[in-house]
């Protein structure tokens, strides 16, 4: 039987100068310990446990193009934005496929000690934040972490030193573009410390619907006590591109984790999220909107691990389902022997708008300890026909009632979010995704970008 990593192993293998050589510091430093860490795996595809409805075996399985030797594929930056998200007012960075770069101005406009930037120079400028922070809580042992530990050559690193607080959030785009089909290997280290504050926004775009692409993206934060770190994704790609997002979180006493994963068009999307409580008085606040229409497929799993006492986490993910898409949610609460007196709260709603559309949903919870609040909910149901037939007895026709209800079901994820005038833009991005016009961001561009350290 083929295994999807062979292909990318024997890439290493043959060409492990050129990948060196193009990267740098720690991300090179643990490149040969997640080779031997691949020895013998695969990727888990639907027989494994949590992958029942997603095989990573089968996303990666294609003969993707990787761009080891950094050619430079010319991009029409201003043609790439797709976020619909104009008129805020952020410190914008890119991803190009890959590659990291910082949109005019970026660096003057941080406040100092707070870096921005390229991974690849990151592991250069701070040596000992890598040596601390990089590849620690993403577990090598399991192989979609070996394998982009592994090809990793840049990426995106965040640091915002204690007590440091930034007036505007930070805004991240990344753009799959090339005249290839081509895999990505995205890292991103987020360090936020004691006492500092973030907010952060993510835009997923894909430039053009020809090509395939791969996106193989691992997230590690680390929130110091006392911090407070807010994150929101949107992902707006192609039906031709395919996303594996891990995110790792470990939170220390009295911080905040607050993130928002929105998914309004993709091809074939995997989310998952873990996160460690592991101080006291710790808060995490995950929640998800999918918006499915045509054959998209989005599975979202979450994993929140309560490991100090008096700590809290909340969870809301709804999905609409149109068409033949599908979508899954399968979420885990555990609550450790030491966490007494632990607040974890799971639902997951979901609205089938066709007879074609399917959705799985799991959520569970392990509990060692008898002084907590804990519950989890699921619902998987259609629009309400009551309130469609009281619309249209208003003269509300029937297209426009559904979109109209479809659209409060969102209401509260899109509460959620904190970071100013994105709620407003979020609630206008969902209201066209429903009325089906949903398009490009002619004024959200940026026309100066460059690579330099």
């Amino acid at each position: 039987m083929s295994n999807a990593l062979d292909q990318y192993i024997k890439l290493y293998e043959e060409n492990r100068d050129i990948i060196c050589s193009n990267s740098a510091g720690r991300l090179n430093a643990v490149r040969e310990e997640a080779l031997e860490a691949l020895r013998g795996k695969s990727l888990p595809d639907k027989s494994c446990e949590g992958y029942e409805k997603t095989s990573i075996d089968e996303m990666f399985a294609p003969d993707y193009g990787v761009n080891i030797t950094r050619v430079n594929i010319p991009v029409d930056v201003a043609a790439s934005f797709r976020c619909d998200v104009p008129a805020l007012s952020t410190m914008m960075g890119l991803v190009i496929n890959d590659s990291f770069h910082p949109t005019s101005m970026l660096e003057s406009k941080l406040p100092d000690g707070v870096y921005f930037g390229s991974l690849r120079c990151g592991a250069e400028l701070y040596p000992a934040l890598m040596e601390k922070y990089y590849a620690k809580i993403a577990p090598m042992g399991e192989a979609s972490v070996a394998l982009n530990t592994m090809l990793a050559q840049d990426g995106v690193m965040i640091y915002v030193p204690r007590g440091a607080r930034l007036e505007r959030p930070l805004q991240l785009v990344n753009i799959f573009s090339s005249p290839v089909p081509v895999a990505a290997f995205r890292r991103m280290l987020i360090i936020v410390e004691e006492e500092a504050e973030l907010q952060l926004l993510v835009c997923d775009h894909t430039q053009d619907g020809e090509n395939a692409y791969l996106a193989s993206q691992i997230v590690e934060v680390f929130v110091g006590a006392t911090a407070k770190f807010e994150a929101c994704s949107i992902e707006e790609s192609s039906a031709k591109t395919s996303r594996y997002s891990r995110l790792f979180v470990r939170q220390e006493g009295h911080s905040l984790f607050s993130f928002n994963s929105t998914t309004l068009t993709c091809g074939t999307t995997r989310n998952d999220f873990e996160v460690e409580l592991t101080g006291e008085h710790s808060d995490t606040r995950l929640v998800g909107m999918v918006i499915g229409s045509d054959k998209m497929h989005i599975d979202n799993n979450s994993d929140i691990r309560h490991l100090s006492p008096r700590c809290k986490s909340d969870q809301l993910f709804k999905y609409v389902l149109d068409d033949e898409s599908t979508g899954a949610f399968e979420g885990s609460i555990l609550v450790a022997p030491g966490a007494q007196f632990t607040e974890a709260y799971q639902s997951n709603r979901n609205i089938l708008a066709s007879t074609e559309a399917r959705m799985h949903c799991k959520p569970q919870l392990e509990i060692y300890n008898d002084d907590v609040k804990c519950s989890h909910g699921a619902t998987t149901g259609q629009l309400n026909n009551d309130a469609l037939f009281y619309m249209r007895s208003r003269g509300i026709p029937e297209a426009e009632a559904r979109t109209m209800l479809m659209q409060a079901f969102m209401v509260d994820v899109i509460d959620n979010v904190h970071i100013v005038g994105l709620r407003e833009r979020l609630l206008h991005l969902v209201d066209r995704r429903f009325s089906g016009t949903l398009g490009d961001c002619a004024t959200c561009r940026s026309k100066d970008t460059h690579t330099n350290c």
